[in-house]
């Protein structure tokens, strides 16, 4: 009796702690975790799929695109839908060029999203529907392939290839700007994200009836760009085939608006095609013109004849003695060919591009104010164009200058800059003096087609009119038959003009090779395009007269046509370049002069 009361008693207990058990859990769930489990509830029941921003343009001047977005689709997987990927793997694969195998592990596992592959036309995802629906009907009920969703998605296109590409950039996987102006401009061309929240049953089908939530996506702007898209392409055919011909590392070609700072054309060879972005090598994916910068040689000597102008201390027509070799500090300097001592001009000096006569120019100003001049011309600085890796070039401090510091950077050595400024340098003499921020961008469009221009920034007077048509009118000399560059006249047209050929640093940091440049402007009295080219480490020929000139005068011959630019209407008068023609042009004067007396 004492036994089965104790029995009953301990059923009585593991009732009572069962019953406990089961009420506190209960309890837990409706009071204490409700909330918890309906949003997990409600995670599980809504999905929320991502809605891509269409990304803005880039165009020309015109509005062509450079860049461009277009329709494409993700193709995206649930795998716990997917009853056969081996079959699925073998009816899929062919469509999306991919390998069976490839695509067997991406529908095998247990995720509920997962991608199949991205960036394939709707065209393709039509024919991937197609595929199954027709697989289904051979497949018994129950047994179908299912769980392939698409996302829709947009693919970048650049439509003109490579041409511009330097300055474009690309967009990466991620899709976003890797490079250039995508790049540079990705939070304006990107636009932003929306998303689409729905309800989906058990087998993954969206269940009408449930609530839903969009959030309508936003495009990004359309950029439209100051680039002439037919100098660009005579830009990028001239500078191409010169690398090919000269053996050459690399070319640079930019066209500038020396009033508004427009830039008409960037090209750079070699290039790459930001369509096939995984066959370019990292060295092509950077933007040279204003990321790399080089020591300018003759064509810097602009800088010190504009300097010596301002200051009054030299005239176009002061006389130097000029030997072929000169002595400064503990350095001997030379000219690049010898010759007799000559008796020169300042503009016969320019024309000749003779390095000792230039270093006599320079001792005309002290050292602090020659550097003080190329700091204003932009040495040292960048320019803020709109694009991202400008180097401003080294100007070494003055207080650091040794005693062949000034001789050297007279001559343009011993500092460095890139195209871009050296183009700044010369659109501020054909200028009258003022210098002017050089831009890409004319202007945005938004998603409702309305246009915004750029505002344009006001210009910084860095030497006087007067100075700036001195310097303009000893350019011109260059071009003469006694100049460095006669090759680069064009018919008709007034032209002023700077060849260059300066040692070059490799990458350890040793003078090994040549940089060869032309920079020039024309109509020389009214400019309205300044044309820079600059060759890096050409294999024999080097000068750049004969490398640079010749693409120079193409590009600008093109540019002076397509923009009815009419030829010059009076013949240049050059300046006197040495003793002789000085002379001759006193004795000249003195005979007006005394016609002019006896008149009177």
């Amino acid at each position: 009796m004492k036994s089965n009361n104790q029995r009953v008693r301990a059923v009585y207990l593991l009732f009572i702690i069962v019953f406990v058990i089961i009420a506190g859990r209960l309890v837990q769930v409706q009071g204490v975790s409700a909330s918890a489990y309906a949003s997990r509830a409600s995670r599980e029941l809504y999905q929320t799929a991502p809605l891509a921003a269409l990304r803005g343009a880039i165009t020309d001047k015109d509005g062509v695109p450079f860049a461009r977005s277009i329709a494409s689709v993700n193709i995206t997987v649930d795998q716990q839908l997917v009853l056969d990927p081996a079959r699925a793997a073998e009816i899929i694969a062919p469509l999306i060029a991919l390998p069976t195998s490839s695509v067997q592990n991406r529908l095998t596992g247990d995720r509920r999203f997962a991608y199949v592959t991205k960036d394939v036309t709707p065209a393709v995802w039509k024919s991937v529907k197609e595929a199954i629906a027709a697989e289904n009907t051979k497949r018994p009920y129950g047994k179908y392939i299912s769980g392939f969703y698409a996302e829709d998605a947009f693919h970048r296109d650049y439509p003109a290839d490579a041409l511009g590409a330097s300055f474009l950039g690309f967009v990466s996987a991620s899709g976003h700007g890797g490079g250039g102006l995508e790049y540079a401009l990705d939070s304006v061309l990107a636009g932003k994200d929306g998303s689409y929240t729905y309800a989906q049953n058990g087998g993954g089908q969206v269940i009408p009836t449930a609530r839903d939530v969009l959030t309508p996506a936003s495009a990004g702007k359309e950029v439209r760009l100051t680039i002439d898209r037919d100098i660009q392409w005579v830009a990028q055919e001239a500078i191409t085939a010169k690398v090919k011909e000269s053996g050459a590392i690399s070319g640079t070609v930019i066209v500038m608006d020396p009033a508004s700072g427009k830039i008409l054309a960037m090209a750079t060879a070699p290039t790459f095609d930001p369509n096939n972005i995984s066959k370019a090598t990292a060295d092509l994916l950077a933007t040279p013109a204003v990321s790399d910068p080089y020591e300018p040689g003759s064509t810097g000597k602009i800088m010190t004849m504009a300097a010596a102008l301002e200051e009054k201390a030299v005239t176009p027509t002061t006389l130097f003695t000029v030997p072929d070799r000169i002595k400064r500090g503990n350095r001997y300097f030379g000219d690049h060919d010898k010759h007799s001592t000559w008796k020169l001009t300042t503009a016969g000096i320019l024309a000749k591009s003779s390095n000792t006569g230039t270093i006599q120019v320079g001792e005309k100003l002290k050292p602090k104010t020659l550097h003080s001049y190329l700091s204003k011309f932009g040495i040292g600085k960048t320019t803020g164009i709109e694009l991202a890796g400008e180097s401003g070039g080294v100007l070494a401090p003055v207080d650091r200058w040794s005693g062949t510091t000034a001789p050297t950077v007279a001559f343009g050595q011993g500092y460095s800059l890139t195209t871009i400024q050296a183009t700044r340098v010369f659109a501020t003499i054909a200028n009258d003096g003022v210098q002017v921020k050089p831009t890409l961008i004319a202007g945005y469009v938004d998603q409702d087609g309305h246009y915004s221009p750029k505002s344009v920034s006001q210009g910084v007077r860095i030497i006087s009119s007067e100075t700036a048509q001195k310097v303009r009118l000893m350019m011109e000399s260059v071009l003469s038959d006694e100049g460095t560059a006669p090759g680069a006249r064009i018919p008709g047209y007034r032209v002023a003009g700077k060849t260059g050929t300066a040692n070059r640093i490799d990458a350890t940091g040793q003078y090994r090779g040549y940089t060869a440049s032309f920079i020039g402007f024309a109509p020389a009295e009214n400019p309205k395009f300044v044309i820079n080219v600059t060759i890096q480490d050409p294999k024999g020929v080097h000068f750049g007269s004969l490398l640079g000139g010749p693409v120079f005068k193409e590009v600008m011959s093109f540019a002076l046509k397509s923009y009815h630019i009419p030829p010059s209407s009076q013949p240049v008068t050059l300046l006197p370049m040495n003793e002789k023609q000085l002379a001759a042009r006193a004795a000249q004067k003195s005979q007006v002069d005394t016609r002019t007396a006896s008149k009177a």
